[in-house]
């Protein structure tokens, strides 16, 4: 599997890659890929989001420079910025013989191995997606399938600015708050090793070989075979 750093971008280019990289797919012209980077500040609503759960007015978002989007992913209201692993597997789920229910406990199983190895012991809450330190939402996920591709899907949260959750409701959850490494272990750790980990349990969950390639290499790649829907 294809892994992409893409460091930070700003989430409306991202999406647009995104997009790109399913219809790729699809057709066969790439393969299973993984999009890894951190966003400029913005806060995102998923088809089903209440608007309401965004607590901050217009004004005092642009002031703390938090761009919004609506997307098509599932989920409510959350937020991305820098410190924020983001991670955007483009998969085809047949190939892999998943479901989208077992796609996402897949997901949550890397994020929860990969806090393991800083000493976060994490749990899964019932009926509601994440990985979650107690009453803490450590990690976000949110995805959409398409023609059996996946895209959109995870934010852990290394070391972001805390204070900008203030601005919502996450997730739409009322009875549980937002935590990070940082904020666990009293340290930031370096973003380079928390990815590491992320890949190397990725590749472990899903039973893929993981390797580093630029965008340019990755969009030059032979084609592999177009995708049954």
């Amino acid at each position: 599997m294809a892994v992409v750093h893409l460091g930070v971008e700003p989430y409306g280019p991202a999406l647009e890659l995104q997009r790109r990289l399913v219809a790729l797919r699809q057709e066969g012209r790439i393969g299973d890929t993984l999009l890894l980077l951190e966003h400029d500040p913005v806060i995102t609503l998923g088809r089903r989001a209440d608007p309401g759960h965004i607590l901050a007015s217009p004004e005092a978002l642009a002031r703390a420079g938090i761009a919004v989007h609506r997307v098509e992913r599932g989920g409510d209201v959350t937020y991305h910025g820098p410190g924020q692993l983001v991670g955007y597997p483009i998969v085809h789920l047949p190939s892999l013989g998943l479901g989208a229910s077992d796609y996402m406990h897949h997901l949550e199983d890397v994020l929860a191995a990969a806090l393991a190895e800083w000493g976060i012991a994490t749990q899964r809450r019932t009926g509601v997606i994440g990985v979650w330190v107690g009453d803490n939402k450590i990690a976000a996920l949110g995805v959409r399938v398409s023609k059996g591709v996946t895209y959109h899907g995870f934010a852990l949260n290394v070391a972001p600015n805390m204070d900008h959750w203030a601005t919502i409701i996450p997730c739409g959850i009322t009875d549980g708050g937002v935590t990070s490494i940082s904020q666990e272990l009293g340290t930031a750790p370096p973003m380079a090793g928390v990815r590491t980990q992320v890949v190397r349990h990725f590749g472990e969950r899903f039973g893929a070989r993981m390797c580093t390639v630029t965008l340019e290499a990755l969009l030059a790649a032979p084609p592999t075979h177009a995708v049954a829907d």
